[in-house]
């Protein structure tokens, strides 16, 4: 009987928050809303980044946590609905455009150097694109630490840093983001990714059930 009541207790007992992170939604950062994080998740994805050894790996690594983070978010938060890009998910409740997701993101990044797992890379303030003069579009952005672009188009060292977006904003909510060379970028290259249900790519479930869990509605 003692084992019983113990087994209560201990399930009563809510999972700590370890950060609280607050996401965007609803198009330019209309509404906001915030996501809890256990310490359990949180090393999840500390053991994830760290099992990176080079910067192409970091980045690879970055992409999954991105998603993980994000899909954990939509169990306690309305973004559980975005889809990639803005015509999947248009007019729906929780959906994020460029601005959303590129504040977000960058909040969560910050949180990633912010607790020293950031062994390549530092974290800017997000990157704006401007194609045909209209087409505004906002993302993430990391510098690689100490990397340098190669050469020039002529040929000659390159030495301004190597620069990435994270892009969440392409992928249904819970996919790993894209990350891509800025130059490319900036070049327009990227393409909306969505599917009718979203599924979450290689998400851990520790099973925690967040204190604030969203059941819909708005």
């Amino acid at each position: 009987m003692r084992w019983l009541i113990l087994l209560l207790f201990v399930l009563a007992v809510p999972v700590a928050t370890a950060a609280t992170i607050s996401v965007c939604y609803n198009y330019g950062c209309l509404a906001e809303a915030p996501a809890d994080y256990s310490e359990q998740q949180l090393a999840q994805v500390r053991d994830l980044i760290a099992a990176a050894d080079s910067a192409a790996a970091e980045r690879d690594r970055l992409a999954l946590a991105i998603g993980w983070l994000l899909a954990w978010a939509g169990q306690q938060t309305p973004i559980a609905a975005d889809r990639g890009g803005n015509r999947a998910d248009d007019g729906g409740y929780g959906r994020m455009d460029c601005i959303d997701h590129a504040t977000t993101t960058t909040r969560l990044l910050r949180l990633f150097d912010a607790r020293g797992w950031l062994h390549f890379h530092r974290v800017l303030e997000p990157v704006r694109r401007v194609r045909y003069l209209f087409a505004v579009h906002f993302s993430a952005q990391i510098e690689e630490i100490d990397g340098r672009r190669e050469t020039t188009a002529g040929g000659s060292p390159n030495a301004d840093p190597a620069r990435f977006v994270v892009d969440s904003w392409f992928r249904d909510n819970g996919q790993p983001a894209v990350v891509m060379a800025l130059p490319d970028w900036l070049d327009g290259e990227g393409r909306e990714e969505t599917a009718q249900l979203s599924g979450v790519a290689d998400r851990p479930d520790d099973g925690w059930s967040p204190s604030h869990a969203y059941e819909g509605g708005e």
